[in-house]
C-alpha cells in the first residue's frame, strides 16, 4: 500500500486517519464494525478541478489548453513508449504532461485513490492492477462516455465509438451501459510455440488433446519439456484452460461461471478440461521448476527451447523479444480441442480488448486524460502500437496494409479463422479476486502436483460460491 502520511501522498489535507476511512470506503482494508465505515468519506472534491476550456472543432471534449496532465502508465509487456509518443502529440496543443512509469500500479495509486488526488489518466494493467470493480462500485471511475461520443481523431464524421473493434465497450461495461474502462489493445489469448521447433522436428501443431499428449511424449524423448507457464502468476494458465473449457462444454458453461451460477465450476466439460491439464504434470510434460518461475523466467525458458508451448496473450512477442531467437518464429494457436465431442470448433479462442485504460472521477484534468485517449485512438498511433510492441489495438482497421511480425500475423489469423467462435470470459475482470487468487492458486496447486483435479474443482466452487453470497461485492451477469 505505500506510505500513508500525509506528505508522502501529496495532499495536504488528508492524514493517516482519513487515510484509513477512506480506505474502508472503498473497500480496501477491512474494518471491525458497520458504524465504522459508514462513517467513511470519499477523497478529494470538484473543488480542485481544472477550469474547462472552449470546445472547439479541434478541441471536441472542451479541455483547457493551460492546464498540467498527469499520465501514470503500467511498464509491461508494451513498455510505454506509445503513450509517450501520444503524449507528444497531445502536448502541441495542450499543457505539460507529468508521466510516470511503473509496474507497482495499486501500491502506487491506490493511495492517491484514497487521498482524492488521482493522476489525470492510468493503464491499470498488470500483475498489480487494481480491481477496477471495486473502484467502480465506489464510484471511483469517470464515465467514458464523453469521450466515445467525441468525434474521432482522423474522422470527424465519425464516433469514437464507432471505430472501436465490437466487444471493446462491452469490456468497459459493468452493469449498465456507462463506461469505464477503455481497453486499448486487443488482445488474443492461446497456445504459442515456436514454429520453427515444430517444422525442424516434423511435428505439426496437436488438434486434438491425444495429439498433444502425444507430441509432448516425443518432445521429452528429446529432453525438450511440453509446457511451462508463469508459476509465480498462475491465472495464466485460464488463458488458455477457459477457452479449451467453453469448447468442451460450449460458451454457456463459461457463462455460468462467470455469472456465479450454483454449481458452474462442476460440470463436466469443467471436469474434463482439469483432467487433460492435470495430466500434463502427472507425466512429466511439464518443465521442471515450472511452479516458481514468473512470467519472464517461463517466455525466457521457452524461447530458449527448454519447452515446447507456453499459454499467454498476444503481449508476449514484444515481452519476449529480448531473448527471442531471430528464426523462433513465435506463432499463436487455439487450444487443442478435446476431442470430436467438443461443443464449438478447433478455431475457438478467446479474444478481447485489454491493456485497460481508466480515468479516475476525482481527477483534476479528466478532458486531458480522455483527450490522451482520443489521440491514442488516430490511426497514426494505433499503427505506431503495432509496430511498436507487434500488437493490434482496439481500432478497427488499423493495421491494413501494414507488413507484420510472424507473432502478430499468426495471432491475427487466428482471430481471422474464428470468425464467431471467440469467447470472452469475464471473471478476471469481474471478480478479479476470484480468478487471480482462488482460480489461479487451486491450478497452481493442481499443476504442481499438490492437488487433484476434484480437490481443485471443489475448492475454487466454494470460492465462487463465497463471492456469490458476499453482499459487500457487486454482482454482475452476461447479457
Amino acid at each position: 500500500m505505500g506510505s500513508t502520511t500525509t506528505e508522502n501522498n501529496g495532499d495536504a489535507g488528508v492524514g493517516r486517519r482519513d487515510l484509513i476511512k477512506r480506505s474502508a470506503a472503498l473497500g480496501l482494508i477491512s474494518v471491525p464494525t458497520m458504524s465504522f465505515l459508514s462513517a467513511c468519506a470519499s477523497g478529494g472534491g470538484d473543488g480542485d478541478k481544472v477550469d474547462k476550456g472552449e470546445k472547439t472543432e479541434q478541441n471536441p471534449l472542451g479541455v483547457n489548453e493551460k492546464a498540467a496532465m498527469e499520465a501514470v502508465i503500467f511498464d509491461g509487456g508494451f513498455g510505454t513508449q506509445y503513450v509517450e509518443d501520444a503524449i507528444k502529440d497531445y502536448e502541441r496543443s495542450f499543457g505539460k504532461v507529468k508521466f510516470t512509469a511503473t509496474q507497482d500500479i495499486q501500491p502506487l495509486l491506490q493511495p492517491r485513490l484514497v487521498g482524492g488526488n488521482p493522476p489525470d489518466v492510468i493503464d491499470n494493467s498488470g500483475a498489480k492492477a487494481m480491481d477496477a470493480a471495486t473502484l467502480i462500485s465506489k464510484d471511483q471511475l469517470a464515465d467514458l462516455t464523453p469521450l466515445l461520443d467525441a468525434p474521432s481523431f482522423d474522422d470527424p464524421g465519425k464516433k469514437v465509438r464507432d471505430i472501436l473493434v465490437p466487444g471493446t465497450i462491452e469490456m468497459g461495461q459493468y452493469g449498465d451501459d456507462k463506461c469505464y474502462r477503455l481497453n486499448y489493445a486487443f488482445t488474443t489469448f492461446g497456445v504459442w510455440y515456436s514454429k520453427k521447433l515444430l517444422d525442424d522436428n516434423g511435428w505439426e501443431y496437436p488438434k486434438t488433446w491425444d495429439e498433444m499428449l502425444a507430441l509432448c511424449a516425443k518432445a521429452k524423448k528429446k529432453g525438450i519439456a511440453g509446457w511451462t507457464y508463469a508459476g509465480k502468476h498462475p491465472y495464466y494458465i485460464p488463458f488458455t484452460l477457459y477457452p479449451f473449457i467453453a469448447k468442451i462444454g460450449g460458451w454457456d458453461v463459461m457463462k455460468s461461471i462467470d455469472n456465479l451460477e450454483p454449481n458452474a465450476w462442476k460440470q463436466d466439460a469443467v471436469k474434463k478440461a482439469f483432467d487433460a491439464y492435470y495430466e500434463l504434470a502427472a507425466k512429466g510434460y511439464v518443465l521442471k521448476g515450472t511452479p516458481g518461475l514468473d512470467h519472464i523466467q517461463s517466455q525466457t525458458q521457452w524461447t530458449k527451447g527448454k519447452a515446447v508451448f507456453i499459454p499467454n496473450g498476444s503481449w508476449v512477442e514484444n515481452e519476449a523479444a529480448p531473448t527471442t531467437p531471430k528464426d523462433f518464429e513465435m506463432t499463436m494457436a487455439p487450444p487443442s480441442s478435446l476431442d470430436a465431442s467438443d461443443k464449438m470448433p478447433f478455431e475457438t479462442i478467446w479474444a478481447q480488448a485489454g491493456e485497460p485504460f481508466i480515468v479516475p472521477q476525482q481527477a483534476k484534468n479528466v478532458d486531458g486524460g480522455m483527450e490522451l485517449l482520443r489521440i491514442m485512438l488516430s490511426k497514426k498511433h494505433a499503427q505506431n502500437f503495432a509496430k511498436l510492441v507487434k500488437s493490434l489495438t482496439c481500432v478497427q482497421g488499423a493495421t491494413e496494409g501494414m507488413s507484420l511480425p510472424p507473432g502478430l500475423a499468426s495471432s491475427s489469423a487466428a482471430l481471422d479463422a474464428a470468425g464467431e467462435n471467440v469467447v470472452n470470459p469475464r471473471l478476471p475482470d469481474w471478480y478479479q479476486t476470484l480468478h487471480k487468487e482462488d482460480v489461479g492458486g487451486a491450478l497452481a496447486e493442481m499443476m504442481a502436483g499438490r492437488m487433484k483435479p476434484d480437490e481443485a474443482i471443489t475448492k475454487i466452487q466454494a470460492a465462487a460460491d463465497k463471492t456469490a453470497k458476499d453482499d459487500s461485492i457487486k454482482k454482475y451477469k452476461h447479457a
